[in-house]
């Protein structure tokens, strides 16, 4: 079977970044499908393209796959006109690719919503099957968030995300949250599966270097978090953490915060600003690096702003990564992670807006360090056991293929 696959976003192993989409491609290529990946560019991540762009955009195999790379660099750094604007151009560009290219099957994965509409011609004007995986619930999250008030803006991501999900012969979503948020859409639930994101616990292996960065003693307990520093993730609670860390003099518990992103500025200048010299920044590292990391930390951090639609609407690549490692997870929200840390006693639940109890967690965890390594040992558990990259690709790829039929 030839799919026709978009992700905007797509990355590599070899680069920083959620690597869900290769996997899944790559399950295709195992089984014997031929998948060509339409895709943008990614400052932090790669394509594994390395030739000069022509016309636009560059092609070639990577791990078996035809990566078609758009010349459209994204950058979460970038202003809100900026992105909609590289959102909406590799949408456009994207319509042509699906009324041009000879595939027996289309599949479009958010972020952005604007990830449906190639779907959406190939289904109506080329009567493809279509399946669409929705990562998060748009606009629902930048509406609460309050990224996004102008109500005719809101009008037309609703009538998009309406067609997008009645155009799709099938729907992916990523945790219980967005499964209810398309049925809730008057779609039926037969035509929706919900495939969370996966460990790759074929990275996450013992045989990683371990190591830490500069600013870092062995002796310190070390708690990361890696991933994006924009307002959806919430980082002022970490640094309200650190701060009343140090009032209490626990100069030995120490927040490294992984990543880039439109407001990491703020929070390194908030953090020299208060003196808090327990938080050290650092570049985005590819996933090999992260292994390595990950094998010498002692905490890794979920945090999300606190918006109700976080509770049960995402499922955050890290947390994967956490429990992939064997490290046990700090979480700050309520809902179906924080239920599932306390139900799998591998790690801390606490509330959100909470410096006191967050501070909290970690003093005990230091105090504890022996339960770290039990909750750790429940962590990989749960991983192996229900989210092995491996075991969800091969549920996933039966799920989608099955639309052809």
């Amino acid at each position: 079977m030839r799919v026709l696959y978009f992700h905007q976003h797509f990355v590599t192993p070899k680069g920083a970044g959620a690597i869900r989409s290769y996997a899944m491609a790559r399950k295709l290529v195992e089984r014997g499908h031929s998948v060509t990946m339409v895709c943008g560019s990614n400052t932090t991540g790669t394509t594994g393209l390395e030739g000069e762009f022509t016309g636009g955009k560059r092609r070639g195999l990577v791990g078996g796959i035809d990566v078609i790379e758009l010349d459209l660099a994204y950058s979460n750094n970038d202003g809100f006109m900026k992105r909609v604007w590289t959102f909406l151009s590799f949408a456009f560009r994207s319509i042509w690719i699906a009324l041009t290219e000879k595939y027996d099957l289309v599949f479009a994965t958010t972020t952005p919503l604007t990830a449906g509409i190639p779907g959406i011609f190939a289904r109506w004007l080329r009567r493809k099957p279509f399946v669409f995986e929705v990562r998060d619930l748009w606009p629902e999250l930048p509406r609460e968030m309050g990224v996004i008030n102008n109500p005719v803006v809101l009008w037309v991501m609703e009538g998009l995300e309406w067609s997008s999900y009645r155009s799709a012969h099938r729907l992916v979503g990523l945790s219980p949250g967005i499964v209810e948020g398309i049925t809730k859409r008057n779609v039926p639930s037969e035509r929706v599966a919900m495939v969370p994101n996966g460990c790759d616990l074929d990275i996450f292996t013992d045989s990683a270097k371990p190591w830490r960065p500069h600013g870092i003693a062995d002796t310190d307990l070390m708690a990361i978090f890696a991933g994006t520093h924009g307002i959806a993730n919430g980082l002022d609670a970490v640094l309200d953490a650190a701060g009343e860390l140090k009032k209490r003099g626990r100069d030995d518990i120490k927040f490294l915060l992984i990543g880039s992103g439109k407001l990491k500025p703020a929070l390194m200048a908030k953090a020299e600003r208060n003196g808090l010299d327990n938080v050290v920044f650092h570049d985005p590292v590819k996933k090999s690096e992260l292994a390595g990391l990950m094998r010498a930390t002692d905490i890794g951090m979920q945090i999300l702003a606190n918006v109700p639609a976080f509770y049960y609407g995402t499922s955050p690549n890290k947390f994967f990564d956490y429990i992939a490692a064997g490290v046990p997870v700090l979480n700050n929200y309520p809902g179906w992670l924080a239920e599932m840390i306390e139900q799998e006693q591998c790690g801390y639940a606490v509330p959100p807006a909470d410096p006191v109890a967050f501070a909290d967690a970690l003093e005990q965890a230091a105090a504890q360090r022996d339960q770290l390594l039990v909750m750790g040992k429940r962590a990989k558990a749960l991983a192996e056991r229900e989210f092995d990259r491996d075991k969800m690709a091969n549920e996933w790829l039966d799920w989608v293929t099955g639309a052809v039929q």
